[in-house]
C-alpha cells in the first residue's frame, strides 16, 4: 500500500488520530483542493477591491463556500463587526488591559486550564515553553478583566486558542472573542450560562418540530439534551468536529450569527437518524449521539457545509428569537 502524502499533523498543528483514515482523506482532498484553488482566486479578486466587502447575497454566498485561510482573520474581523468595534473603543485597549493589575484567582483559574487546551496540538502541548500557550493566557486574562461579568469560563480557552491558530495575533483574537461572547452569543459565558441553557432547549424544540421521531426516541429513553449538546454549544464545535469543518462553520457564524449553530446541530442529528432510532437503551443512544460528530460526512467540510443549509430546511432568525423568548419566559415563570 502506498504511503500517504499527508503528515500526521494537520496545517493547524493538530495531531491526527492513530486510526485516521488517510486513504479516504486523500480521496476527499483530491476533490477539495481544486475547489479551494477556485475559491482562493475569487477571494483574491474580491479582496483586491477595498470597497467590495459589503453585506449582501454575493458575500453571503462567498462566506458559505468558505474563506481561504490567508484571508480568514481579516474577513472574520470585518464580518463580525470587530474591526468597527476596535476603532470605536480604541486600538490600544488590548495592550492597556495587559498592563493592568490582574485578579489572582482569575489568573490561577486560567493557568489551570491552559494545559487542558488542545493537548493534541503541537503548538499548545509544549508546556510552559509554548508561546501559543503564553499568548492564550494573555488573551484570556485580558478579556476576563475587561468583562468582569463574564470573567473566565471554561470553553473560552478552546475558542480563543483556535482564534489564535487562525489569526496568529493576540489582538485580533481578543477582539473576535469579545464580539463572539458579547454580541453573537450573549449570555453563553456567564456565571449562570443562561444563554446556553435556553439555546439547548430551543434545539430540543426544533428537533420536536423537524425530527419528531428522534425527539420521541430521546424523550422515551430519558437522555437529556444537555448531556449530548452542551459541548457543541460551549466550544462552538471545536474539539468536537474536524478543524477545517469547524472553521467553515465559523466563517458563517461570524457573518450570519448564532442560527448557524442550530443548523449544524440539526444536520448532525438528522443525518444520523437511522442509527439514533435503532437504539433501545440510554447507553446505546448516548454512544450513537457521540458518533454523529465522528461520522465520515463531517470530514468532507465542503459537502457538510452544503448540507447544513439543506437538511434542516427553513430556519429563520425570527423563529429562533421567538423560541428563545418563549423558553426564557417559561423558565422565569417556573
Amino acid at each position: 500500500m502506498a504511503k500517504s502524502s499527508f503528515s500526521k499533523v494537520d496545517e493547524y498543528g493538530f495531531e491526527r488520530a492513530a486510526d485516521f483514515d488517510y486513504e479516504s482523506y486523500e480521496e476527499y482532498m483530491s476533490q477539495y483542493l481544486p475547489i479551494l484553488a477556485r475559491r482562493a482566486r475569487k477571494w483574491a479578486r474580491l479582496m483586491g477591491n477595498p470597497n467590495s466587502l459589503k453585506r449582501g447575497p454575493v458575500i453571503k454566498r462567498f462566506m458559505r463556500k468558505g474563506v481561504p485561510a490567508e484571508h480568514r482573520a481579516e474577513v472574520w474581523l470585518w464580518a463580525s463587526g470587530a474591526t468597527q468595534l476596535q476603532e470605536k473603543m480604541g486600538p490600544n485597549l488590548y495592550r492597556e488591559l495587559l498592563e493592568e493589575t490582574h485578579d489572582i484567582d482569575v489568573v490561577s483559574t486560567i493557568r489551570t486550564d491552559l494545559p487542558r487546551t488542545f493537548p493534541d496540538n503541537i503548538f499548545f502541548n509544549q508546556g510552559d515553553q509554548s508561546e501559543h500557550r503564553n499568548q492564550l493566557f494573555r488573551v484570556l486574562c485580558a478579556y476576563a478583566h475587561h468583562n468582569e461579568r463574564v470573567g473566565y469560563c471554561q470553553g473560552l480557552n478552546y475558542i480563543a486558542g483556535l482564534l489564535l491558530l487562525v489569526t496568529k495575533s493576540e489582538e485580533k483574537s481578543f477582539w473576535l472573542l469579545k464580539v463572539l461572547v458579547e454580541q453573537i452569543l450573549p449570555d453563553y459565558y456567564g456565571p449562570t450560562m443562561e444563554g446556553v441553557i435556553v439555546d439547548i432547549d430551543v434545539l430540543g424544540e426544533l428537533i420536536r418540530l423537524k425530527a419528531p421521531a428522534i425527539h420521541q426516541q430521546v424523550t422515551a429513553l430519558g437522555l437529556p439534551w444537555p448531556v449530548v449538546t452542551t459541548k457543541w454549544f460551549i466550544c462552538l464545535f471545536a474539539e468536537v468536529l474536524p478543524v477545517e469543518t469547524v472553521l467553515r462553520i465559523w466563517d458563517c457564524l461570524f457573518y450570519e450569527g448564532s442560527k448557524i449553530i442550530f443548523r449544524v446541530c440539526l444536520t448532525l442529528i438528522k443525518s444520523q437518524s437511522s442509527s439514533l432510532l435503532a437504539c433501545d437503551d440510554f447507553g446505546s443512544l448516548a454512544a450513537a449521539f457521540k458518533s454523529t460528530t465522528s461520522a465520515s460526512s463531517t470530514l468532507n467540510c465542503h459537502q457538510f457545509m452544503k448540507s447544513i443549509f439543506q437538511v434542516p430546511g427553513s430556519l429563520s432568525s425570527s423563529t429562533i428569537s421567538t423560541l428563545r423568548e418563549k423558553i426564557s419566559q417559561d423558565r422565569h415563570n417556573s
